[in-house]
């Protein structure tokens, strides 16, 4: 289908028409092969509360934004190339149901349609159209996808301390490493991962200090490449049968931050029992 329909008269109509209801604030989207497979209204969750959000699939990218005027006008125009997309399906929530969340390396989030039956639709037509692109472009898929922000109303109590509680002085903060809601004083760190942002983004003490651990091991690793190889007796000193100078004791408990929210079976309350 998306070869029959490549280059033709109706299919640069469709694509016209949607340039169209962006404006000026959008960006072209008429390339040559490119092809508009389906568009439609989904319920993306939000920081603050879930919002309907316009979706256009195309052979090659996802195109979503607000809606101003229903098919006359968009704004807060995204583009996401489908080959760095990767899906989850999610279970319902008293808050919304038929949910799933679209991950990419730049940015995760949970969108939620209307039916179960739509929601298949939309999950089998990108599933088609990211095998497709990833077999013809060689590339793999997105290992390494961003962490969903976790909505501000998820919690009234930081992720991290646990015992700070948010008031209209007391802001919430995400953390762009792991996603969770967190107080100032647990967020204070930025740190810069060039996947995300070219510039430095808040972080959350404990991603901080992981985040620093693999930087160290990382340049450890590449320092070690770049020595010279010794001589095997050379500078030889027995061992001394200690693997650290360290004790375990001064190893503290931390939550991981690999904890997977959206995923994960257990209640938010359960995390505190």
């Amino acid at each position: 289908m998306m070869d029959h329909l490549a280059n033709t008269e109706i299919n640069s109509q469709r694509i016209a028409a949607v340039e169209s209801c962006f404006g000026a604030s959008g960006q072209p989207l008429a390339l040559p092969g490119r092809v508009l497979l389906g568009e439609g209204i989904l319920t993306k969750e939000c920081r603050k509360k879930p919002k309907p959000r316009i979706f256009f699939l195309f052979n090659d990218i996802l195109v979503y934004g607000s809606i101003i005027i229903n098919k006359r006008k968009y704004n807060s125009q995204h583009i996401i190339p489908l080959e760095d997309v990767t899906l989850e399906t999610l279970p319902d929530t008293l808050q919304m149901k038929n949910r799933w969340m679209i991950k990419t390396s730049k940015k995760s989030f949970v969108v939620s349609a209307a039916s179960l039956t739509e929601r298949k639709e939309w999950i089998s037509h990108l599933e088609e159209c990211i095998k497709h692109l990833l077999s013809k472009t060689g590339r793999q898929p997105c290992r390494e996808p961003a962490a969903p922000w976790i909505p501000d109303k998820a919690t009234d109590i930081c992720m991290r301390c646990t015992h700070t509680k948010f008031s209209t002085l007391t802001r919430r903060h995400h953390c762009r490493k792991c996603g969770f809601v967190v107080c100032a004083d647990c967020s204070r760190q930025r740190f810069l991962m060039p996947r995300l942002s070219p510039k430095p983004l808040r972080v959350c003490n404990l991603c901080y200090r992981q985040l620093l651990a693999e930087k160290k091991k990382e340049a450890e690793a590449d320092r070690r490449q770049t020595e010279p190889i010794p001589s095997a007796m050379q500078g030889y000193e027995p061992s001394s049968g200690d693997d650290s100078d360290k004790s375990d004791d001064e190893k503290a408990e931390q939550w991981p931050a690999d904890t997977e929210f959206y995923t994960s079976q257990v209640s938010w309350s359960s995390f505190h029992s």
